[in-house]
């Protein structure tokens, strides 16, 4: 009770969530306090006559969350060391070196930057790979929920011709991505979407307003790993190249379909007609032979029970399951 009264307060002093007024913090802190304080020091009193038995149930609960946050954070750090450059991908060419086979691959992953490790484990052992991929990343950011015209944030990755995409699905702490039912049909509307703006802006000179290159806004923050916070009032954008271009832009603009993006958005189509695949990665994390005893004991035995009994990702992404790939890969921590 004690440790989640601190952690209330913690969320109420983050004003970009509740903001509450210091004086409600204040109020709240010392009854809260007050209360809890007095049972926790009338445990501590009585420790030699059963007091030490929420004391113990703490701890294990501890434990228990301290080798799930280790072993989670220990994945996504290698995850974050092991992505691939951007020139690995460009040395590949237009073909990534494989045979590209017709549909959309949707490519889940962690990171909202650089092509994940789990993209060329795929590549290296199987010979060939979707027509187009789409790197999605879900970020849950620190606000109620997220408007759906400003969902998803989208760009380019490598080439036109390379027909690779990253899409950052936002949602807020109230939103599930689970019951996200029509995920996969507004995922593609935005691609359409961001095709349709960056055939637009190719098109404009540098005396435009808007620009491909250098423009950037506050929303490009949401691209980075960390999932900063964002604006509750933030205008729908979408990323092309090194830029975050407000969606808006292509409502008012005049719509004028050049050849290119009339064949991308039919290849596109095509390709969705063909079918979208879901690739998932299915990471295991295990201690190397040096590794010291609790640490075995906290990855091998916690974690891995842990990791064994909680939803799987197929559950968590709600992806049909006759759609799902899995790929698997071991690391050693």
């Amino acid at each position: 009770m004690l440790v989640t009264t601190l952690l209330m307060i913690l969320i109420m002093l983050l004003v970009y969530v509740w903001r509450c007024h210091w004086i409600i913090v204040v109020i709240f802190t010392g009854l809260s306090l007050i209360v809890e304080g007095t049972y926790f020091s009338s445990v501590l009193c009585k420790v030699n006559q059963g007091g030490w038995v929420p004391l113990v149930i703490a701890a294990a609960f501890f434990v228990i969350m301290y080798a799930w946050h280790y072993g989670t954070m220990k994945r996504y750090e290698f995850e974050m060391h092991s992505k691939v450059s951007m020139a690995w991908v460009l040395g590949l060419g237009p073909s990534l070196g494989l045979v590209r086979v017709p549909g959309i691959g949707l490519v889940y992953t962690e990171l909202a930057r650089g092509v994940p490790h789990i993209f060329s484990h795929f590549i290296t052992n199987l010979p060939a790979i979707h027509s187009v991929v789409v790197f999605v990343c879900v970020k849950y950011l620190p606000v109620y929920t997220v408007p759906e015209d400003e969902r998803f944030l989208i760009k380019r990755i490598g080439p036109r011709n390379f027909r690779m995409f990253r899409c950052v699905a936002r949602y807020g702490y109230k939103d599930l991505h689970r019951k996200d039912e029509k995920f996969e049909k507004r995922l593609f509307d935005s691609l359409f979407m961001f095709i349709r703006l960056e055939s637009m802006m190719d098109g404009c000179s540098d005396s435009d307003d808007y620009s491909l290159n250098g423009q950037q806004t506050e929303q490009s923050r949401d691209m980075n790993d960390n999932g900063n916070k964002a604006s509750s009032t933030m205008n729908a954008t979408i990323s092309s190249g090194d830029s975050i271009v407000p969606l808006d832009a292509i409502r008012s603009a005049s719509q004028v379909s050049s050849p290119v993006e009339i064949d991308e958005l039919e290849f596109l189509s095509n390709c969705r007609d063909t079918g979208v695949v879901h690739i998932l990665g299915n990471t295991v994390v295990t201690t190397s032979r040096e590794s010291k005893f609790y640490k075995k004991v906290a990855i091998d035995y916690i974690y891995a029970f842990l990791r064994k009994i909680c939803r799987g990702n197929s559950a968590v992404f709600n992806v049909p399951h006759e759609n799902l790939l899995n790929v698997g890969q071991i690391i050693r921590v």
